[in-house]
């Protein structure tokens, strides 16, 4: 099972970006997935989460109004729209699949992140 983040590159701030996450290996639709990131020198932290059919989505405050998390379960895909970038937005960020919350703990599968960098 493996799940491959993408779409990462480097922005200015204000621009926007759209990351995709498609596990292979195995269907995710029955699983929640969220995005983490993690900033050079700091502890990896909650992005945002979704729920397995798309219904309930959960982001950090941080994000809030910026990022839209999404899913096409026909396409095995989850994204995460990041709108209004930040320079402090400049992280690895990466997938995750089996839970829905805030804590890393809570799921199963990780993948490879993608590294996005925002200049301000």
């Amino acid at each position: 099972v493996q799940l491959q983040a993408s779409g990462g590159g480097l922005v200015q701030a204000g621009g926007s970006l759209r990351l995709s996450c498609a596990p292979s290996g195995r269907t995710f639709s029955n699983y929640g997935m969220g995005w983490f990131r993690q900033a050079p020198g700091k502890e990896r932290e909650f992005v945002a989460a979704i729920s397995s059919r798309g219904g309930s989505t959960y982001y950090a405050d941080f994000v809030k109004g910026r990022f839209t998390i999404s899913r096409v379960n026909a396409k095995n895909t989850v994204y995460l729209q990041m709108n209004s970038l930040k320079p402090e937005d400049t992280a690895v960020y990466f997938c995750a699949a089996g839970g829905y919350g805030s804590s890393w703990s809570l799921y199963s599968y990780w993948g490879q992140g993608t590294l996005v960098t925002v200049s301000s």
